[in-house]
């Protein structure tokens, strides 16, 4: 019998783990109709159906699973020792994946993406930035970053930032005329600004004071799903908004934007990168992961 080549398995790894020959073939760097013919010639090759495929999804059969369970420990150790050989040359060389949301990819390219790019110039960095939280293991990227307390618990945390806090805002014009809200409780009075979720939920406001914790689904006619325009919509008067206080920073200091229930808003963890630990950590990652620190330790100083 004719043996597989290591491109084949490859292959066969991402598009087994990805369940998705489209983010198989973006993460390896090749056509979707490449990577069938090639996953097409490995089941010629070995004799059995490794996926099964509908319109809809792509996963592994029996026969491929057991391969999948066998390739996973061969390849990381490949890579690893392919990362060796990239700490003896001293230059982190290939691709690095990074999923984050839209304010993490802003705070990224901010603070950390500069220096990471002019000191391993050998690395080619996929910052992909979307709203909602993926599984970065089955969508193939090597790290993410989001909101500490929304990382899942089995996940290695590298805090980025300090403590962020989300404020009510809303322009004066709005609150001319108005009574400002109190408590949580009197949004209800208000005309509200409110986000919709990447899953398509609403997001519910949460407060906290001395301990007591609040969530409100706020009324509203407005529903947005970016902070950018949740503060737009706010400046041009149409209601309070409930958004990251560095979202709105710049209007805040203009006087564009005030806060009301200042009392209430509550700190929350801050930004962290995250990758599995059970997993071997590229190079690429760990160079990252030193250029965060180094951020941080110049924020120190």
């Amino acid at each position: 019998m004719s043996r597989p080549t290591f491109t084949e398995l490859e292959a066969f790894r991402a598009v087994a783990t990805r369940r998705s020959f489209r983010q198989a073939a973006d993460g390896i760097g090749v056509s979707r109709s490449a990577l069938s013919h090639t996953i097409i010639a490995l089941e010629k090759t070995l004799g059995v159906r490794l996926l099964n495929r509908t319109t809809r999804s792509v996963s592994p059969t029996e026969a491929g699973q057991r391969l999948l369970e066998l390739l996973e420990p061969a390849l990381r150790g490949l890579d690893a020792a392919l990362d060796q050989l990239a700490d003896d040359r001293g230059a982190p060389s290939g691709t690095l994946r990074i999923n984050a949301n839209k304010a993490a990819a802003q705070w990224l390219l901010s603070h950390v993406v500069p220096h990471f790019l002019t000191q391993y110039p050998g690395v080619e960095l996929d910052l992909v930035s979307e709203g909602r939280l993926v599984d970065i293991v089955r969508d193939g990227f090597d790290a993410g970053v989001r909101l500490a307390d929304a990382i899942p618990q089995d996940m290695i945390a590298v805090p980025l930032s300090g403590p962020a806090r989300f404020v009510a805002v809303a322009a004066p014009a709005y609150l001319a005329g108005r009574k400002p809200p109190a408590v949580p409780e009197d949004l209800r009075q208000h005309a509200c600004i409110r986000q919709r979720l990447p899953s398509g939920k609403r997001y519910f406001w949460e407060f906290s004071r001395n301990g007591q914790e609040l969530s409100i689904d706020v009324p509203g006619s407005l529903s947005l799903d970016d902070n950018g325009l949740m503060v737009q919509a706010a400046v041009a008067g149409l209601g309070i908004a409930y958004v990251p206080q560095s979202f709105a920073s710049i209007e805040l200091r203009s006087g564009r934007l005030e806060t009301v229930l200042t009392d209430w808003c509550p700190l929350t963890p801050g930004l962290a990168l995250y990758y599995p630990g059970y997993r071997h950590v590229p190079s690429t990652l760990r160079a990252f992961i030193d250029t965060i620190k180094q951020h941080r330790d110049r924020a120190r100083d």
